[in-house]
């Protein structure tokens, strides 16, 4: 990683503690970049990084994979991070919400669905979407 990315990672790191986000499990791509990066933030939210879920479907995959992936999860479940790549992951937000159109580098979307189960991601309307990256304002 380069020093722009570890600073952009730094700088969304921060982001994500300063907004208490505290996920149930980190799921990665086995990709050195991508786990290396699910491990810088997890550890910065505290999550241990032994427990990151590594996931052949998040590298090289298509945004079906990644969303089956996510319906695939289990329902105790309440918050779960996805460490990949592009296109995929901005195909993905794409799919789930209009309002993303493309993730660049260290970008972080978050979603909210108000759905029962993870196996209905996708066909449920979204609640919320918070999208961040690194050279946004935080006006």
């Amino acid at each position: 990683m380069n020093d722009r990315g570890k600073r952009d990672l730094a700088r969304m790191c921060k982001r994500l503690a300063e907004r208490g986000v505290k996920p149930d499990l980190i799921v990665s791509s086995p990709a050195l970049r991508a786990l290396a990066t699910a491990e810088v933030i997890a550890k910065k939210l505290d999550y241990k990084r032994k427990h990151i879920a590594v996931s052949d479907r998040l590298y090289a995959g298509q945004a079906d994979d990644l969303l089956e992936v996510m319906r695939a999860l289990d329902d105790e479940l309440q918050s779960v991070m996805l460490v990949g790549h592009n296109p995929e992951l901005t195909e993905l937000a794409r799919h789930l919400s209009r309002e993303i159109t493309h993730m660049p580098t260290c970008a972080i979307a978050q979603f909210t669905f108000s759905a029962k189960s993870w196996s209905d991601i996708g066909s449920v309307t979204l609640a919320e979407v918070a999208f961040d990256f690194p050279t946004k304002s935080s006006s």
